[in-house]
Formats: structure tokens, sequence, C-alpha cells
């Protein structure tokens, strides 16, 4: 199984996963046309997306979904109550499933999870996508607060990409009133770096290979933060897996997940 984010942030969230024939995006929330750029850089073509899988109907998570499923003939997948939510963006879209939280369903060669999440959005879900070869990967953002059904949906994760949304001390002297402030902070808000570290470090297994931190903040995180918080607790763990930053503006590097446990089980992740 391959991984590459395609871009995480406030502006627009988008995840390939591909195995074999399968290729799926987790959420289109940038615009068609970006997704369409940024998969031609990853070595994607946007006619070889199998299928849409949507989480919540957050713009940033939605925006270009409508565009690319009827440019592309692309089936989309969504709760039946975010589907209602997003109506404009759907409306002309033929290809729209409706899938259930907690209820499993294949696209290709894989299997979604569906999770619920709590977040201020209709109906949210994160997912774990679980691929022919038996590897696992999460897809985590927009937490609000890690609940037992999100720990036990994450357990045994091969990568994860998890949130790591503002630093703690960032939030509180930023731009934003005191009201957003406590939103983004609260439960049903989004993870804090420290946050995202205390739960990444409950997630830690020994097939797990990789973390790409996302949905950073561009006003009340940095990438060195985010990374050095997070990274620092799972180093003193023992941990020596993989790490990186998902921005907003560019795609990750395509990473091949059993590769990256080859290269880890031999101590040579410098190659990334």
């Amino acid at each position: 199984m391959k991984i590459a984010v395609l871009g995480s942030g406030s502006r627009g969230n988008a995840t390939l996963l591909a195995s074999g024939e399968t290729a799926i995006l987790i959420d289109a929330g940038l615009s068609a046309r970006q997704i369409e750029g940024r998969l031609e850089t990853v070595g994607f073509s946007a006619a070889g997306v199998t299928a849409i899988v949507v989480t919540h109907d957050h713009r940033d998570h939605t925006q270009g979904m409508g565009v690319f499923a009827r440019r592309h003939g692309t089936p989309l997948y969504v709760t039946e109550a975010t589907r209602h939510a997003t109506l404009s963006l759907l409306r002309g879209t033929e290809r729209v499933h409706t899938y259930r939280p907690g209820y499993r369903f294949a696209v290709g060669e894989f299997f979604v999870e569906p999770f619920v999440t709590s977040h201020d959005a209709v109906d949210p879900v994160a997912v774990a996508v679980t691929g022919a070869c038996g590897t696992r990967v999460g897809i985590a953002t927009d937490l609000g607060r890690p609940t037992a059904g999100i720990r036990h949906a994450l357990a045994g994760c091969d990568f994860l990409v998890l949130e790591a949304n503002h630093d703690e001390g960032l939030l509180r002297s930023g731009p934003y009133p005191s009201s957003v402030q406590a939103r983004i902070a609260g439960s049903h808000g989004h993870l804090s770096n420290r946050a995202a570290a205390s739960f990444a470090l409950e997630l830690l297994h020994p097939r797990l290979s990789g973390i790409f931190l996302a949905h950073l903040s561009s006003d009340c995180n940095r990438p060195d933060l985010a990374r050095k918080v997070v990274m620092g607790t799972l180093r003193k763990a023992g941990w020596n897996g993989f790490m990186g930053v998902a921005g907003q503006n560019a795609p990750t590097p395509l990473i091949d997940i059993r590769e990256l446990r080859v290269y880890r089980e031999a101590g040579q992740l410098s190659f990334l």
C-alpha cells in the first residue's frame, strides 16, 4: 500500500491511498484542479482514482468532490447526513453512495472502516483502511478528543495520518478571539501537538512504521514545533519509525508502507 497526503490544513484536505488497481482519496477538500495537479506530482492520474471517501461536510474536506467526481466519473462515498449537508456540491453527481459509521465497506481491494469522531460537523468520521495484503492505515484529523472507539479503531495500524493542529501557547497568543480559541481547543475541535503526542504514544505497537502529522494550523502551529513535540515523545518510548509533516501547499512524498517497514527494521530510515 502507498500513501501521500495531497494537502492538509484549513484550506483543504485530501489523502491518496493506492494498492494494486485501487486508488482512493480520503476527502477532496482542495479544488478539483489542485487535486488533479497534485496527483500528477506523486505519479497518479485523476482518471485512475477508484473512489472518494468523504469524512464530513466541512468545506475543507468537500470543496472539490463534486467537480472532480463529475469530471472523472468517480464514485463518492458519504454518510447520509453528510450527503444532505452537501447537496449543493453534489448537484449533478450521479455516483453517490452512502455508508454508515461503524460499518466497514469495500472499495476495490480496500476495506474502509469509518468510525465516529468528536467534531463539530454534521456526521463526522475518521477511517481505517485495510488493504488485501493486510496493511492498515488510520486517517484521523478533526478529532476533537480521542475516545475509546477511536482508540480501538486505530489500534494496530501500520501507518497513521494524525492531527496535530495547534501549539497551545501559539493558540493563546494568536489572532483568534477567545470564542474561537475555545472551540479549537475544546472536545469538539482539534488536537494540540501535546495531545497528538500523548495519543500517538497510546497507539504505539511493533508494526507502526510511520506517521504523517496533519491539519496543522497556519496561525497557531509550525511544522518544526509539531514534529519536535510528537517525535520527542515517541523517541523517548523507543520508537524508530518515520515521521513527516503534511503541509497545505504541496503533497507529501508518496510512501510505500511495506518498503518503509523494511527500512525501519534495518535502521535505515535516513533515505527519507
